[in-house]
């Protein structure tokens, strides 16, 4: 079984990123930018099929994937990684900022949806962010994140799910829909981290959700109340 990638035990010049993008003087340029700021590109190919390819030889720590490529659709190289190799992270670099896409990619299990027009020392900050466990999020675009989740009613169908919920589960349940890590749940709760991580595995089987931030989204559209949050420059939404 895959685990987690933990930043502790993972110096800045050691985080291995592979990069999809079919653009090449893009995908140039920005090999060059992450090299000069310590990360190691393992790779950098034009399609999502050569990477998937690559992704037993190369063990990278972090894919980073093009949304809009003229012969994949990111999506569903996405859900394919994400069916390859679940605990991989996968950030969607793209050109849309449409809420529409922010969201679906979210849904498949990214870990992260950022601009390409960012500045550099911004992405490579939520590249760390990410390997640490948070679900990032282009600065400009939390505000339409919280207003999808918060804006449409949700079936009642999903009510039925949280009822299945211990109320120590929903009390955790709440602190990942305010972005909270693993190790901030366990000292806010005063139980220890593979607790927390037992209680998370539950509540997304009970949810029938694949990721946190699936459970987190579906908490805010259910109006679940949140608990402390965590915001900088992305939504701190984690994952296991």
């Amino acid at each position: 079984e895959c685990s987690a990638v933990s930043v502790e035990t993972l110096p800045e010049h050691r985080l291995r990123v592979l990069l999809i993008d079919d653009h090449t003087l893009f995908r140039t340029g920005l090999q060059e930018l992450l090299e000069r700021r310590g990360l190691e590109v393992v790779g950098a190919v034009g399609s999502g099929q050569e990477g998937r390819a690559l992704l037993a030889d190369l063990h990278p720590h972090l894919v980073l994937l093009d949304l809009r490529m003229p012969d994949d659709d990111g999506l569903r190289v996405l859900e394919a990684i994400r069916c390859d190799q679940p605990e991989l992270p996968v950030i969607m670099l793209t050109t849309s900022a449409h809420e529409s896409d922010l969201v679906r990619c979210l849904r498949a299990g990214a870990q992260g949806y950022l601009l390409k027009d960012m500045e550099p020392d911004q992405l490579v900050d939520l590249l760390h962010e990410a390997i640490a466990g948070s679900t990032v999020v282009a600065p400009g675009m939390t505000a339409v994140l919280a207003k999808v989740v918060q804006g449409d009613a949700v079936p009642e169908a999903h009510a039925s799910r949280f009822s299945d919920l211990t109320p120590r589960e929903m009390e955790i349940l709440q602190h990942l829909a305010a972005g909270q890590s693993n190790k901030a749940i366990a000292r806010e709760l005063g139980i220890t981290d593979g607790t927390v991580k037992l209680h998370v595995r539950s509540i997304l089987k009970k949810l029938g959700v694949q990721s946190r931030v699936e459970a987190a989204i579906l908490a805010v559209e259910e109006g679940i109340p949140r608990g402390p949050a965590r915001l900088g420059g992305s939504v701190a939404v984690t994952r296991d």
